[in-house]
């Protein structure tokens, strides 16, 4: 039986209706509980509304994508057992796992925050993070000055 490079709900994964893109429709996937997918939806585009009337100069996919790129990290530390002992090796980050990790961490932010709904705490997120700032962005920047604190143990990725 060969290894298939994607899994069946990958297959199966149709653009969002509004905006055609696959990288939405798999976050609106993520934000979905109990199988609610038109609340997750309802939340989500009235966040990109928001966007669009908050950010004059871009479109709200555009801010989206962007703090969908900001928020990826490039590298990351996997714990690898060595004689022993445990060390936290830096390692590269596939481009799959970049795209579900920014999705677990905006989400995460958002859902960590209390007292507004969650379309404003969503749109604050994605705005903030297209700026390179915001919760995610923090998450993203402590991965990368742990496997930046740990580059002495590289020569164990193999």
């Amino acid at each position: 039986m060969g290894a298939k490079s994607f899994t069946v709900s990958v297959a199966n994964l149709k653009p969002d209706p509004v905006y055609g893109s696959l990288t939405l429709s798999k976050f609106i996937n993520c934000l979905m509980y109990d199988g609610k997918k038109a609340t997750a939806q309802r939340v989500v585009y009235g966040a990109l509304d928001l966007i669009g009337k908050r950010v004059k100069d871009a479109k709200p996919i555009e801010v989206f994508e962007l703090a969908m790129n900001n928020v990826k990290p490039n590298i990351e530390t996997r714990s690898r057992r060595v004689g022993g002992q445990n060390y936290q090796v830096p390692m590269a980050v596939s481009r799959k796992r970049q795209q579900s990790l920014a999705i677990r961490w905006i989400l995460e932010a958002i859902r960590s925050k209390a007292g507004k709904s969650m379309m404003e705490r969503l749109a604050e997120e994605l705005v903030a993070a297209s700026k390179r700032e915001g919760a995610a962005m923090q998450t993203r920047e402590n991965v990368h000055k742990m496997a930046e604190a740990n580059r002495a143990f590289s020569h164990f990725a193999w």
